[in-house]
């Protein structure tokens, strides 16, 4: 399985990244292979629409699942109609995320953030 979580660099080590439609990255994380990728958001200087862009782009990589902070009702409902199913990550490492994900160990997140809640 693919999941996606939200980063501010480009290793398993690196800072979670609370904002989905600005965060600097993404990690590809496959839960079999334990393989990765980063890759870098280009929506981050997006004046309007970075939270859709974004999650374009996770569709696009053939994520299952995203773990992120907070999200805008427009990207959530774009994910959730591709079937990703959206989880709420702790503020520590991505891999920190992952490893609590295996464990199942991390809660959906039911009710969107406001739009354009990570502008700043």
């Amino acid at each position: 399985m693919k999941i996606c979580i939200t980063s501010t660099g480009k290793e398993l080590n690196s800072n979670f990244e609370q904002r989905f439609g600005r965060s600097s990255y993404f990690i590809i994380y496959d839960t079999t292979t334990k393989e990765f990728e980063a890759i870098d958001n280009n929506n981050t200087s997006s004046a309007h629409g970075a939270g859709i862009g974004s999650a374009q782009l996770i569709i696009e990589k053939k994520a299952e699942v995203l773990i992120s902070g907070n999200i805008g009702p427009n990207a959530k409902s774009v994910l959730e109609s591709e079937g990703i199913k959206v989880l709420k990550g702790t503020e520590s490492t991505v891999q920190d995320n992952i490893v609590k994900f295996e464990e199942n160990d991390l809660n959906e997140i039911k009710k969107a953030g406001m739009p354009h809640q990570g502008m700043n």
